[in-house]
């Protein structure tokens, strides 16, 4: 009974939650804006894509967005704003003047213009000719998502210790639900992939790296939310943690059998030891690549599903559309997990490889 209720709990949120999304879209433009000028790959990599605001629904000086802080390093030092100051305009003839310099957005790429230009001049290709890139350390929305996911798995962690140090009772209730996730971590991955003597070690990062992914794959599941973990930046900053813990903690063992295999003719040894290094980097590039894909792939497959009403101009495809890509926000909510589950339990084994004890023969 229960299961069934959970059940319909998780089709009832989805389905609040992708009307959320259709609705977001269609308040951006007018049907007839849309009929106009409406192009799937520019709406698709607009909603998957990172940007300078937080933007949650409506267009132009009507669209509610939250700013954030624009930080740019230019040559004579550090340059920062809050990003309202573009007013919405991504096609760079909005031009933001801070410290006698002039800036620009283009499709969320922040430019600087050249000493005595005040307006962007592009070549035939729409490549500006006149601005050059400073480097950008902005708080973007997939930055704050991560903050906020952060603020979250405080919160409630801290809660849950808190608790769990006043009382020697079981926990109820979310609580309870969060520790079995915890011994989850611990007993079916970081114990049987990484072995009972060494799992202590590792347990912060697998039960860091679990709820980040978990969390911040939810949280991309509501309307004009960030799709924070199909940033390939982000999945390659976790596939690097997993690969410098495997280096660093790697032991004599694991080391000899990469580079000089005992038991290995000494002529094959070499030709071995550049395979086996190549695989070092190939783990972590799996890792990386295997979370981008799945969640990107999520949030475009819904996306075009969508998009069909508008580009075959007919209500009548959404009584087909919506209900498929209803099905695909209902799948996302496993997937949400089950990323987190893949990527925490092929981290556990890649590190588990690195410090096992091997007996000799």
């Amino acid at each position: 009974m229960r299961a069934s209720n959970l059940f319909r709990n998780l089709v009832l949120l989805t389905l609040v939650v992708f009307l959320g999304g259709v609705s977001s879209y269609a308040s951006e433009k007018s049907l007839e804006e849309a009929e106009k000028e409406f192009n799937p790959t520019d709406m698709i990599m607009h909603h998957i894509g990172d940007s300078h605001g937080w933007h949650f629904f409506g267009a132009d000086e009507a669209a509610v967005t939250l700013p954030l802080p624009v930080i740019l390093y230019t040559d004579s030092g550090v340059v920062s704003f809050m990003s309202s100051e573009f007013h919405h305009d991504i096609t760079g003839h909005h031009v933001v003047e801070k410290d006698g310099k002039h800036f620009v957005n283009l499709h969320e790429d922040i430019y600087m213009l050249n000493e005595g230009e005040h307006a962007v001049k592009f070549d035939e290709d729409h490549h500006p000719i006149n601005a050059v890139k400073p480097l950008d350390l902005s708080v973007t929305k997939n930055v704050a998502a991560m903050f906020l996911t952060v603020i979250i798995m405080l919160i409630v962690f801290l809660s849950l210790s808190k608790k769990l140090k006043k009382t020697k009772k079981a926990p109820k209730g979310l609580n309870n639900a969060l520790e079995a996730l915890v011994l989850f971590v611990r007993d079916d991955i970081a114990r049987p992939q990484i072995g009972e003597k060494k799992y202590k070690k590792f347990m912060p990062f697998l039960l860091t790296v679990f709820f980040f992914i978990w969390i911040t794959n939810l949280l991309g599941l509501f309307p004009g939310a960030a799709n924070v973990t199909g940033n390939i930046s982000i999945t390659v900053s976790l596939g690097l943690i997993t690969l410098v813990l495997m280096l660093v903690n790697g032991n004599k063992e694991f080391w000899q059998h990469t580079l000089w295999m005992p038991g290995v003719p000494g002529f094959v040894k070499p030709i071995l030891a550049i395979v086996e290094l190549l695989g070092l980097f190939v783990k972590p590039i799996a890792l990386m690549i295997r979370l981008f894909a799945n969640i990107t792939a999520g949030h475009i497959i819904i996306l075009s599903l969508l998009g069909l009403i508008f580009i075959l101009e007919s209500a009548g495809v959404a009584g087909v559309s919506v209900p498929f890509a209803l099905f695909i926000s209902v799948l996302e909510l496993l997937v949400a997990f089950l990323q987190a589950f893949i990527f925490t339990m092929l981290s556990a084994l890649f590190i588990g490889i690195s410090v096992a004890e091997h007996e000799d023969h």
